[in-house]
């Protein structure tokens, strides 16, 4: 399955942008944009959403999301994957990491868990 991504409300602009300029044809959109969640959408629902449109969510919630994740799971049969942002890394440095995941790898291979970008 070809992956997809959809970008946390509160990131960067940037990083759709970027992933955009670097692959025109991969599926990027934000929450907020149309046909995605709105904003302001809980954590619990976005990860409802991005199962039913098999979409991986790009996020720097370190926090909650891995609680969220746990109580997902315990409710419904996988998540799609979630990919939290590590500190200290370039906006440019994230986007290079996403653009090789995602032409390298398929979708499948991040579902039910949490992996921290750029790959290590």
């Amino acid at each position: 399955m070809k992956i997809k991504y959809l970008i946390d409300e509160n990131l960067s602009p940037l990083y759709k942008e970027g992933l955009l300029r670097h692959l025109p044809n991969l599926t990027v959109i934000t929450i907020g944009d149309p046909n995605a969640p709105p904003k302001s959408t809980l954590d619990p629902e976005i990860l409802i959403w991005c199962q039913k449109n098999d979409f991986i969510i790009v996020t720097n919630n370190r926090t909650s999301m891995p609680v969220h994740l746990a109580e997902h799971l315990k409710q419904y049969d996988y998540c799609c994957g979630i990919f939290v942002l590590r500190k200290k890394f370039t906006i440019g440095e994230i986007i290079n990491n996403l653009v090789l995941i995602a032409q390298t790898s398929d979708a499948e291979r991040y579902r039910n868990f949490i992996s921290y970008i750029p790959l290590k």
